[in-house]
């Protein structure tokens, strides 16, 4: 069973959807609504920090063990974890192709 459900647009918006005719815009709207439901119920079932740090207590990591680092430091981490990844799929694109 379906429902109806209206949204107000700017002109300027609807105007350029109207252009686009070949688009099925109540999908694109189902999609996007879905999608951004997905995202909320993610973040409402995130752990919190307690939940995280008694499941590694759990698996042995001590407090002791965690380290608080600056965000410069975690960007630079995360950079470098980005490039190792970029590393290593161009390596296995490689091995697929030859």
């Amino acid at each position: 069973m379906s429902v109806n459900f209206t949204v107000r647009l700017p002109k300027e918006l609807a105007e350029k959807m109207k252009r686009c005719r070949e688009i099925n815009w109540s999908e694109v709207m189902r999609t996007a609504i879905e999608e951004y439901l997905r995202k909320l119920e993610e973040l409402r079932t995130e752990e919190s920090s307690s939940e995280i740090l008694e499941r590694l207590r759990k698996l042995g990591v001590s407090r002791e063990d965690l380290q608080l680092m600056s965000l410069e430091v975690e960007k630079k981490l995360q950079e470098t974890l980005k490039k190792s990844v970029e590393e290593r799929r161009q390596l296995l694109r490689g091995l697929e192709n030859a």
